[in-house]
């Protein structure tokens, strides 16, 4: 299996939006710093990848990329993708035992009818995009319902990659792809790579991502795709395989001459 690299896509989704740029706004880092990766933290991330070649040249060891895009101030990553349909059922629920225990009361307090409009919340749908599915309700950050009238802070749908392209592609460095998973955190759907480290060099590439923005479309909030490209580098750098344990070539392990064991003591002579 060949050496997991992984490469956090970090997106303040809400300034993104606001600024119309990705630029200021997204955050790259990998988990390659130890090995020479330069620019951890901002946009101009080089990932250092290692590769070996065996005596013959040819290659000895392969790399595989993985893409994780995060939402900077949103729901935590390590909740499942179906949390908002969770949520939506349940404030479904409580909005209905709510109804139930104010029948018949004409006159509702302010608090009390506060809470039966946060409960009811209000849905949005996904338009013009596979990415983002509706009908689920709006949520804050701390995957409480946002109220009806839309004015709380509510948490964006994760930033998606819909593509990976550019030089490094084109020469054919890395053979990108999406794949499915049963992994629910991820939603099923993850991009990764395999790299050809037998060729050392630096190479570009570009991140496809679409964010989501919340609009007003024939009188319905729905999630918006809006689309942003990020540029990023690999720098792969390759040296002959070794043995870990002699720091020399691949071949067989030294083994040092085992000592003759001692010849066994005569037995000493008994009485007749």
């Amino acid at each position: 299996m060949g050496q997991q690299l992984g490469i956090i896509i970090l997106v303040d989704i809400a300034n993104a939006l606001a600024d119309k740029t990705i630029k200021g706004n997204a955050y790259l880092l990998d988990n390659m710093k130890f090995l020479g990766s330069e620019g951890e933290g901002g946009q101009d991330l080089v990932t250092a990848v290692p590769g070996t070649y065996w005596s013959d040249g040819s290659q000895g060891s392969e790399a595989v990329l993985n893409w994780i895009p995060l939402s900077l101030g949103s729901i935590p990553p390590t909740v499942p993708r179906n949390y908002r349909a969770i949520r939506t059922q349940e404030s479904d629920r409580q909005a209905l035992l709510d109804l139930e225990s104010v029948a018949g009361n004409a006159q509702l307090s302010e608090s009390e009818l506060a809470g039966l409009q946060r409960n009811v919340g209000k849905r949005v749908k996904g338009a013009h995009s596979t990415h983002v599915f509706g009908h689920h309700k709006l949520i804050d950050v701390t995957g409480n319902i946002a109220s009806a009238d839309a004015v709380d802070a509510h948490a964006y749908p994760d930033p998606v990659i819909t593509n990976i392209s550019g030089t490094a592609v084109d020469e054919k460095i890395i053979y990108p792809a999406e794949y499915g998973s049963p992994d629910m955190v991820s939603d099923g759907w993850y991009w990764s790579a395999t790299v050809d480290t037998s060729r050392p060099g630096t190479y570009g590439y570009t991140i496809h991502l679409q964010l989501h923005e919340l609009a007003e479309r024939n009188g319905e909030p729905v999630w918006e795709p809006v689309d942003f490209v990020i540029g990023s580098h690999l720098r792969i750098s390759t040296e002959a395989k070794r043995n870990a344990f002699t720091q020399a070539g691949t071949g067989l392990l030294p083994i040092p001459a085992i000592p003759a064991a001692p010849a066994p003591a005569a037995p000493a002579a008994t009485l007749a």
